[in-house]
């Protein structure tokens, strides 16, 4: 079944994209309808003109700075959820989410920001007068589904024109916006507004721009990356107020610049979140009976959080620290000091006087011993030995490691830029192994990547037999415009060698 001859597809389908949920957070979660094939749009439309950029960074920090941290709990248990939204109402707003749990807490915190503004939930598509499609954009096919889904929400806008009814709105959201902003409002003319990851506080003001100008056909969108933007002044509000489960974002953004990897340039650059934040969202949520809790990052366990260093130091001080480093020899240092044997990065770690994952693992679990705390997504070289001592000592701490392999070929993870060998990958593992009595793993496999050989498919498959994985998430390699794969390396393989 796993010999010479096979199919990248087949692979994937023949040993499960999943085989054995194990862990639910560490599911992909997707919260939308089945998306259709794409409707033509529409070939007469007005002319479109663009809405000034919204307020950028300063504007929002210098309107927030004089908020307290804790302002985002004190008003958390009397709003649970989104009111209901009146029929006919022009701020009846509908979100569908696609992709990770970062797009789920995000979806949250967009509900928030438009609760502020008196924004208020729509039951469906159809009985909203704003629809945002929160989107993702790892691999080819979830961007298929959105463009099926505009394709729907097209036709949707194309029949309330015809009935006379209230005109539509449809905004896209989240990782797809910054690389297709102009094929979206200009090309194809699918969106009326987009609205790229670090901007969501910019919804309301162009919401309000799209609708004043809606006869004219106009446009908004904001799309600017943020080195600052973590939201933790915002307390989500939750799609389902009855679950007992929660995610807490941590962390955004991804430095590590994997050659498949468009993350780093759909989320920009790591910045954690301050870790008293964090610490009284917890407690919020333990308050309000929530029993398991996910902390959410796209490289959750490089957490740094330099707040209180940052403040102890004044105010020149800048409390995220910069990812590169001054030399080889230094970066080399930061290296072996922060990160699990025989791994390194392409950036210097910064972690001196930081709060670091470990420390913020041990302390959001002190807060409830009887709440379960997960997290997702790590990478495998911060998993250092206090991580795993944490995991090890506390029973609230879920013993569930997400360690992505990506390939078990030596040669491959170099072509990937994974930071690591195979040799190193299977020393962590046994490393985990032995300080967490029956951990169980799971994993992220690409097979399929540009050049590879029948040899390293086959260490792919002798890493899959010897690990023994409790889960595994198996994908067809899918090539990701501006990555360093696709603008160095060939294109993808075929899809039978």
């Amino acid at each position: 079944m796993l010999g010479s001859a096979r199919s990248w597809e087949s692979l994937a389908a023949t040993l499960g994209a999943v085989t054995r949920i194990l862990c639910p957070a560490a599911q992909y979660a997707l919260f939308s309808a089945a998306s259709s094939t794409a409707a033509d749009a529409e070939r007469k439309m007005p002319h479109r003109r663009l809405a000034r950029v919204g307020p950028g960074l300063a504007d929002f920090i210098a309107s927030s700075g004089n908020v307290a941290s804790h302002d985002r709990f004190s008003n958390a248990a009397s709003t649970p959820d989104v009111p209901a939204a009146a029929d006919g109402s022009s701020k009846a707003v509908y979100i569908e989410t696609y992709g990770c749990q970062m797009n789920v807490n995000d979806s949250e915190i967009i509900n928030s920001v438009l609760s502020a503004q008196h924004y208020a939930r729509a039951a469906s598509a159809q009985d909203a007068a704003v629809v945002l499609l929160n989107t993702c954009a790892i691999r080819e096919n979830a961007e298929a589904r959105i463009w099926g889904r505009l394709g729907d929400l097209q036709a949707l806008k194309r029949q309330r024109r015809k009935q006379g009814g209230s005109p539509l709105v449809v905004g896209v959201l989240g990782c797809m916006t910054e690389r297709l902003k102009s094929k979206l409002l200009d090309e194809q003319r699918l969106a009326d507004l987009v609205v790229g990851p670090d901007a969501y506080r910019d919804l309301p003001r162009i919401i309000q721009a799209v609708q004043a100008g809606e006869a004219r056909g106009s446009a908004a969108m904001n799309v600017q990356l943020s080195l600052e933007e973590t939201y933790a002044d915002i307390m989500p509000v939750r799609q389902n107020s009855s679950s007992n489960s929660a995610f807490v974002s941590i962390m955004r953004g991804c430095n590590n610049m994997c050659a498949f990897c468009i993350v780093p340039f759909t989320r920009g650059r790591e910045r954690s979140r301050p870790a008293d934040s964090i610490l009284r969202e917890v407690e919020q949520l333990s308050q309000q009976g929530i029993k398991e809790i996910t902390l959410l990052g796209q490289n959750v366990n490089s957490y740094a959080d330099f707040s209180a260093a940052a403040a102890a130091a004044g105010p020149q001080q800048h409390h995220q620290q910069p990812p590169h480093s001054r030399s080889t020899t230094d970066q080399q240092h930061s290296q072996q000091l922060y990160y699990a044997p025989g791994f390194r990065s392409v950036y210097q770690p910064k972690r001196q006087g930081a709060v670091g994952f470990a420390e913020l693992l041990e302390r959001v679990a002190s807060v409830n011993p009887e709440m379960r705390v997960r997290f997702t997504s790590p990478h495998p070289k911060d998993f250092t030995d206090d991580v795993l001592g944490v995991i090890s000592s506390l029973p609230n701490v879920c013993n569930y490691l997400h360690m992505h392999a990506q390939s078990g070929s030596t040669s491959v993870l170099e072509r990937m830029k994974r930071g690591y060998s195979r040799e190193a990958y299977d020393a962590l593992v046994q490393r985990a192994r032995v300080v967490v009595p029956n951990v169980a793993l799971s994993t992220d496999i690409i097979t399929g990547f540009c050049g590879e050989t029948e040899e390293e498919h086959q260490a792919t498959v002798d890493l899959l037999r010897n690990m023994r994985y409790d889960n595994a998430f198996l994908f067809a390699y899918s090539e990701r415009e501006k990555t360093y794969a696709s603008r160095h390396y060939p294109g993808e393989q075929p899809h039978v060698v």
